[in-house]
């Protein structure tokens, strides 16, 4: 494609393949993200969306190719080695305590500590400075997560992968159950995050927020590449038609997708 940026992906991956028995997850996929950077990942329930982000986090080990990290080739064993190179995944159940505060769960498993004991002093005013670079408002850092809203349980899920200072994080379907309000929020602070240099995947069914926000969509289509465009040289209806294979059925299908909520057929 000729806009692709002539700097060193922050991330690639080349000819991944992955099988589960016989089954094939993925077949020969490549994906590349820059710095700053937000990538729509889309397709339906079983494109492989998922499993190449968790091979990607280490949370699955690929059966071939190669990932590499600012032009670096890796191999992640597990989601603890991808996050030491600055990656971060946010998956739908936000993995958060509900009975702890909000501090606490930014800081959840690795809580400063003054001598033997946590220093929560430094844990809140460190959790306050982080959801102050997000921009985002819980009303207090001491309240139980449990009692927020989904989408402000999601700022915290965010706020705890920026505080590992991460250069990427991907995002499982950010807006599946929020608020349009709450949806809206979220993709601000996708643009703060933009704005401060950090790349984004998104997986999404929902076409709508992608174009709003990113800068580049990819197609899988039964664990393969179907496509690869810049936001600014494609619509929704193309991006439809590659996910739907663009037969005579499926493009009446587009039409009805593009027509209602422009999500994604499941």
């Amino acid at each position: 494609m000729t806009d692709k940026a002539t700097q060193t992906p922050l991330v690639e991956m080349r000819n991944i393949h992955k099988s589960f028995g016989a089954v094939n997850a993925l077949v020969n996929v490549n994906l590349s993200i820059a710095p700053g950077e937000i990538l729509g990942l889309v397709g339906d329930n079983s494109a492989g969306k998922s499993t190449l982000m968790k091979i990607l986090t280490g949370a699955y080990h690929r059966d071939e190719g190669e990932v590499l990290v600012e032009g670096k080739p890796t191999h992640f064993r597990s989601p603890h080695e991808s996050r030491d190179v600055g990656i971060e995944m946010i998956y739908q159940d936000f993995a958060l305590c509900g009975n702890l505060d909000v501090g606490q769960n930014i800081f959840l498993g690795r809580w400063p500590r003054k001598g033997l004991f946590v220093d929560r002093k430094r844990m809140y005013s460190e959790a306050s400075e982080v959801l102050q670079r997000l921009k985002v408002d819980v009303n207090s850092v001491y309240q139980k997560v449990e009692s927020l809203s989904g989408g402000r349980q999601q700022s915290v899920a965010i706020a705890r992968a920026i505080s590992f200072e991460p250069k990427l994080i991907i995002l499982d379907e950010p807006t599946a159950n929020l608020s349009v309000m709450a949806t809206e929020r979220l993709l601000e602070t996708m643009a703060e995050l933009k704005a401060q240099g950090v790349a984004q995947i998104i997986i999404s069914h929902r076409l709508t927020d992608i174009f709003e926000v990113g800068d580049r969509v990819m197609v899988l289509k039964r664990g393969e590449n179907v496509g690869d465009r810049y936001i600014k040289h494609t619509g929704e209806h193309e991006v439809l038609e590659m996910i739907v294979a663009g037969t005579p059925e499926t493009a009446q299908t587009a039409d009805e997708a593009l027509a209602g909520k422009s999500s994604v057929p499941a």
